[in-house]
């Protein structure tokens, strides 16, 4: 007597897997950049990245290259909305919206952008475990999965920028960045870059685990390092800006669901 006729898999071109959305028109691309924007400065405030007014999230504009969507100055991250995000220049002066913006965000946001055109995104916050491992003046090591994709592409600016308006420090912070995805800012905190807003808001939030898992196991103990060869082959899967989107969607799919009021 033969058992049931085990089920067949589904083919995979049937299940669903997301991938970044292509754009009809720079009107959909905006629009998108802005929601994307507007949920991750949510996030950031959920996970407790806001302080004071410190901390912002840079989106270039997809038609006006030289122009940043931004967070308004003042408005706690957790009420953000799509409505009261801004609009401002390379030299922050405000484009469109109701709100000033943090002027020394765009002395550093505006560089970076200016520096790196493959840039979407510049996220940069005063997380508290950030600003440890900042205040140690130290990288990430290669000690676990998710600190592997920061290996030999992170960098040390080795020098306290305090708060800055000048573009020539600006520019100083973008050359310490290079080609890579995220700096340490001397006894101030990250800062990460990604080609989608995703990108960018998802390396913020495992670097600063990253930070986190660090510190703990210093003061644990000695952590071990993981090899060169095995770090370089992890970052060349994990490391990748569209691997950053992917992990980051979860979280994207949470928020706009808890709080679809950003959207507005």
């Amino acid at each position: 007597m033969h058992g049931p006729t085990p089920p067949l898999p589904v083919p995979t071109d049937k299940l669903h897997f997301a991938m970044p959305p292509m754009h009809e028109s720079l009107e959909d691309e905006r629009r998108h950049r802005k929601e994307r924007l507007a949920g991750a400065l949510r996030l950031f405030g959920r996970l407790g990245y806001e302080d004071g007014v410190s901390g912002h999230i840079t989106a270039r504009d997809p038609e006006f290259s030289d122009c940043f969507w931004v967070n308004p100055f003042g408005i706690p991250f957790r009420h953000v909305t799509v409505s009261d995000l801004v609009l401002a220049n390379q030299d922050g002066q405000v484009v469109e919206g109701g709100h000033h913006v943090n002027q020394a965000a765009f002395a550093v946001h505006a560089q970076v952008h200016a520096a790196r055109p493959d840039v979407v995104a510049v996220a940069h916050c005063h997380s508290v475990h950030g600003r440890a491992l900042a205040a140690l003046g130290e990288l990430l090591d290669p000690i676990t999965q998710e600190s592997c994709a920061f290996y030999e592409d992170h960098a040390l600016y080795d020098a306290y920028t305090s708060v800055t308006v000048d573009p020539e420090e600006g520019r100083r912070i973008a050359a310490a960045l290079g080609s890579r995805k995220a700096l340490v800012l001397r006894n101030h905190g990250l800062l990460t870059v990604g080609d989608s807003v995703d990108a960018a808001a998802w390396w913020f939030v495992t670097m600063e685990r990253s930070c986190q898992v660090q510190l703990t196991a210093r003061a644990a103990g000695r952590p071990v390092l993981i090899e060169h060869r095995r770090a370089v082959a992890t970052r060349e899967q994990l490391g990748g800006d569209l691997v950053a989107w992917i992990n980051y969607q979860p979280m994207w799919r949470e928020i706009t669901r808890s709080e679809p009021d950003l959207l507005d």
